[in-house]
Parts: structure tokens; sequence; C-alpha cells
């Protein structure tokens, strides 16, 4: 136990030292250490540490924007693949113009107030740009309930394709109170779905397979609340509203991308 909580110790405190510039250690192991050497080791690291406390806060500020450079990079290899996994509609709806130059990924939550308040700003998005396609992502993070209509809905979209889809988007997010499995099927009955093939598609590996990706490319984007979009490229987090959403679609349609130099 000693041991590992020395190699550990060690190996902190040159990751620290390392990413200020201070000391380059090689890469070491305790027992390689007499116990003279490691009693020294321990005596100039908290020597050092209590002698200049600063260096902890410097060095968690670089590992800091460190991880939010990765994180950035991450982002941007995500959006700006036309081939990533982002844009894989299989098993997705996909509304306004399918053949759309402009696309719009929107993960959403069916009981998320914040997503029902942003229904009307897509609505108006899509009837004002016609060249614009919108992937939408089930991304169920507040409930057990938000799970099953996520099932629910995403196997409609083997019933319900564009116009008819949205009518039915539109309508469950649009409910008042929580939304469930109950609640997904009642209203995708009141629109003519096979209530059966909806339980059984319900149930299918390809739409846990389909809710699964949405969650990991929440995770990979840094998204962790709905509504979050898509656009260009950029990660835009919360319902920002039509105005901000309409001109980063028009300056991706002037210059391919949300800022235009």
């Amino acid at each position: 136990m000693f041991q590992r909580s020395l190699a550990l110790f060690a190996r902190r405190a040159a990751l620290i030292f390392a990413a200020l510039g201070i000391f380059a250690f090689s890469p070491v192991r305790a027992d390689e250490f007499s116990p003279a050497q490691k009693a020294e080791i321990e005596s100039i690291v908290k020597s050092y540490l209590v002698n200049n406390p600063e260096i902890l806060r410097d060095a968690a500020a670089e590992l800091d924007a460190r991880e939010k450079l990765a994180a950035t990079k991450a982002r941007q290899q995500i959006v700006g693949d036309p081939a990533s996994p982002l844009f894989d509609v299989a098993n997705q709806a996909v509304i306004g113009n399918p053949g759309g130059a402009i696309t719009l990924v929107e993960f959403f939550d069916y009981n998320c107030g914040y997503c029902k308040r942003a229904l009307g700003d897509l609505a108006r998005l899509m009837k004002d740009n016609p060249d614009l396609r919108v992937v939408l992502r089930d991304l169920p993070i507040l409930s057990p309930g938000s799970v099953e209509a996520a099932k629910i809905a995403n196997s409609a979209t083997n019933q319900f394709k564009g116009a008819k889809f949205w009518e039915f988007h539109q309508k469950l997010l649009g409910s008042h109170g929580p939304v469930g499995k109950a609640e997904a099927i009642t209203v995708a009955k009141d629109l003519g779905a096979d209530v059966d093939k909806l339980n059984k598609g319900a149930e299918t590996p390809e739409v846990s397979a389909a809710i699964d990706q949405s969650m990991e490319l929440a995770k990979d984007l840094s998204i962790n609340g709905t509504p979050s979009y898509v656009i260009g490229d950029e990660v835009v987090v919360g319902a920002v509203g039509y105005n901000d959403l309409q001109a980063k679609i028009a300056n991706v349609r002037k210059c391919g991308k949300v800022v235009c130099s």
C-alpha cells in the first residue's frame, strides 16, 4: 500500500512539475528507491509545495486548460466530420427538409420544460429556412419516464416520417405534465400508429442502440443538459432562442460557419 501510494504521489508531483516546466522526471517505480531515497523524495516534494503552494493552483489551472482544449478538439472533430455518427440518421427522426443543405441537430428530453418552450422556436426556424434539415436526438436524462417515452418515440420513426413525426413530436413534447410510455403510446395511437408494432419496436436492440448512441455523443460533445443543438461547427447548450439560432443558420448558409470572418 505504501509503495502504491508513493508511486502515485511521485507521479502526480512529476505531472505538476512537468506541466509548469520546473522538473523533468523519467517514469519511476516506488520499489526502485531505497527507504532513504523515498524519505528524501517525500521531504523535497513536501518542502517545495509548502514553500510554493501557488504551484498547486497554477498546475490545476494548467491541467484544466489542457482538458478544455482536448474537449474542444474532440467536439470539433465530431461536428466537423460529415461521416460522424452525429449525422447518422438511422433510427433517428428527421424533420424539415430531409435533403436540406443545412443541418441542425437537437438533443432533447420529452420531460424537459425548456425543450417545451423551445418547440415554437424550432417550428419557426423550419418555416423560415426551407433548406434546413433537423435531426432530433433523444437525450432522456431527466427521469425513467423520459427513457420510456424516448423508446416509444424512436420506435414511432418506423411508422411516422417527416411531417407526420413532427406532428407526433409536437403533441408529445407540447403536452402538460410528466410524459412516459403511456402518454407516448396515446399520442401515437391517436395519430394512427399500430400499437403492437410500436411496443415491439421499442424493445428492439436497434432502438436501444439509437438512444445509447445519442447519449454517448452528448457525452463526447460535453452536452449535459437539454435542449442542446449542433449547428455548423458549434455546439449550442441551452434554449438560446430563435434569434440566436437563426443568426447561426444564416451564417452557416453564408460562409459554412456560425461565425463568418
